[in-house]
């Protein structure tokens, strides 16, 4: 049985459909004239908050959310060890890291991952970000990384109450994009933050990953995440799993 939430389309704009064609387009054809105060804080100035799920619908995704990620940690508990064993013999350090995050309603949590960086030479204030062939990944992290493996020990979070198994991706406070503040590049950018930050996403799955030094992809992310909050059900969150198991820990498309 599918469990849908409802939210009042005068709080919840679809802003994937206002701003794609127009906004990217003078992005593409005008880039001086692009600044972080300019067009696309005007348009959405007024916006308003969008409301939370109500205590059923959350309960109910909060539920799902502790049973699947309890049976997940069981059933990879010798993948995590043997992965635990080689990022030790790989490099000296430990084989956690943890660094603060933005979580729901904008309180900061730990989040967990796997190392995959060289101890001395890992950012854990998360504003540098990895680039390709980046000289601070390990052999092993880079495996890690371009299957997704890393990524599992926020099954940790998710059974601590600090992220779902999927909604928004968690952001390092103070993070850039395309230069500027991420909340300075998209005046609506704390909506994101009325769920808890999920492992996986709507904008993960749709190939909103990785870098955002691109403006128009950055705030391409913030809008898949609004439309996911917007159109949440069980079933939508199963449909990103399954899609992410397959883009990510089978075909490696990872970074």
């Amino acid at each position: 049985m599918t469990v849908t939430a409802s939210f009042p389309r005068d709080e919840v704009v679809s802003l994937w459909q206002e701003r794609k064609a127009a906004f990217l387009q003078s992005i593409h054809t005008s880039p001086e004239r692009f600044k972080p105060d300019s067009i696309h804080r005007h348009r959405y100035r007024t916006r308003r908050r969008a409301r939370s799920f109500d205590s059923i619908r959350f309960g109910a995704k909060r539920a799902f959310d502790v049973m699947a990620a309890s049976a997940a940690l069981l059933f990879f508990a010798p993948l995590l060890l043997g992965i635990a064993v080689a990022i030790k013999c790989n490099s000296p350090g430990p084989v956690l890291f943890s660094q603060p995050r933005y979580g729901y309603r904008n309180r900061r949590f730990r989040i967990y991952k796997f190392r995959t960086m060289y101890s001395h030479l890992s950012d854990r204030s998360g504003t540098q970000q990895t680039t390709k062939d980046d000289a601070r990944v390990t052999r092993v992290g880079r495996f890690l990384r371009s299957t997704s493996l890393d990524e599992l020990p926020q099954l940790i979070n998710v059974v601590r109450g600090d992220m779902s198994l999927v909604g928004p991706r968690p952001h390092v406070p103070g993070m850039l994009s395309a230069g500027v503040l991420y909340e300075d590049l998209v005046p609506y950018y704390f909506h994101r933050h009325i769920v808890r930050p999920g492992i996986t996403g709507l904008a993960q799955v749709h190939g909103c990953r990785g870098s955002t030094r691109q403006a128009g992809e950055a705030i391409a992310r913030v809008d898949y995440d609004l439309e996911y909050i917007e159109t949440w059900s069980l079933w939508l969150d199963i449909k990103i799993m399954l899609r992410t198991l397959r883009q990510e820990f089978l075909s490696g498309t990872g970074t």
